[in-house]
């Protein structure tokens, strides 16, 4: 939050519910919710909640007026509509919302791994070699360690051990097996080295959040030493259980440039407007990105609300910035003055790499 950021601005905050989920799951996405419509009216807020619970979501919103509002995108996908994320943002452009996070374009693009890897070549932004593969075709490659990964799937889907390759062999049974469940496969240089995930807010002047670092020390394994799908979603499973999340990382402030300057450029290169995770590792004195999540989980225990809060942001205080970054688009609020009265607030000064405390915390996205 910045001393320019409104705090009365109308909230409408979508989420939604997949009646297919577990109660189990439910209950905690309802949580989750929860703990952010009280975060957003604690610093002032209107906020109205809206469960998507099917895929129409103009019905959804159909009560709702788009000049009245700042939509609080959460709403990852439309139930019962895979890889629907990217549609989601798009009925929201056309029906007139303005909303936070990343618009259509951009998350068709991050949701393409090939197509998200060259925007980071033409932006020179650092990424490991790598090839795509739509189908076996020998498999021509000759770099190890390298990584199988799904082109079309986000949140580790696809992504175990066994994604990590050593030889030729390993690849091609990899490789046929990631063709066949999920479709072209892009295969990378697996970069052996540390493992951070940086958040980065704005697009006029981008600001990155202090890093955080994925502590792989457990595993002497190099095919264990990656965030695949167990870590994030498989409670008791040994990546679940030690891996571990430490913030603020360790790290210097040559090493803090580095990863600033590779996050900033890959947030830019993709056209994210309010915020992006960025995963990234560093070896040998290069920065290379891995992954980019532009509308990352906004969750208070998520890597983003924790590096904010690293950085002295509430997590109220980082929702209500989104909020904000998201207002400057809107056609009305944009041009208004405060309605109410605001708390005195002071500006954050975000820096990369400059705690000498490390904190280990389980991370959950």
């Amino acid at each position: 939050m910045t001393a320019d950021d409104r705090t009365d601005l109308p909230v409408l905050l979508i989420h939604n519910i997949d009646p297919d989920w577990p109660e189990e799951d439910a209950k905690y996405a309802r949580k989750q919710v929860l703990d952010a419509v009280r975060a957003l009216r604690g610093v002032g807020h209107p906020v109205t909640s809206v469960t998507v619970r099917q895929p129409d979501l103009r019905r959804a919103l159909r009560r709702y007026a788009p000049e009245e509002f700042i939509v609080l995108n959460w709403c990852e996908a439309l139930p019962g509509v895979d890889r629907s994320e990217p549609l989601v943002a798009r009925q929201l452009e056309e029906l007139g919302f303005t909303f936070t996070g990343a618009s259509s374009r951009v998350l068709e693009l991050s949701c393409d791994k090939a197509r998200s890897r060259e925007a980071m070549l033409r932006a020179h932004v650092p990424v490991p070699e790598g090839r795509v593969f739509e189908k076996m075709d020998g498999a021509r490659w000759d770099r190890y360690p390298a990584i199988v990964k799904p082109i079309f799937e986000h949140s580790s889907i696809g992504i175990s051990a066994e994604s990590v390759v050593e030889n030729r062999s390993q690849l091609r049974e990899q490789l046929e097996q990631v063709l066949e469940d999920f479709g072209p496969a892009l295969v990378e240089e697996f970069i052996d080295g540390r493992e951070f995930r940086v958040g980065v807010w704005g697009s006029r002047r981008p600001v990155a959040l202090p890093p955080g670092e994925m502590d792989f020390r457990e595993f002497p394994s190099v095919r264990d030493r990656l965030c695949s799908y167990d870590a994030k979603f498989t409670p008791g499973s040994e990546h679940y259980e030690q891996i571990i999340f430490r913030l603020p990382s360790p790290v210097t402030r040559i090493e803090g440039r580095l990863l600033e300057r590779a996050a900033v450029g890959a947030h830019k290169a993709v056209g994210s407007p309010d915020y992006t995770r960025i995963d990234l590792r560093l070896r040998q004195g290069v920065c290379y990105v891995l992954d980019i999540n532009p509308n990352a989980d906004i969750s208070a225990d998520a890597s983003m609300a924790l590096c904010a809060q690293a950085a002295g942001i509430p997590y109220g205080a980082m929702l209500s910035h989104y909020v904000n970054l998201a207002a400057a688009r809107h056609p009305r609020l944009a041009h208004q003055r405060h309605a109410a009265a605001v708390p005195d607030r002071r500006p954050v000064q975000l820096a990369l790499g400059l705690g000498e405390a490390t904190s280990a915390v389980v991370l959950s996205d």
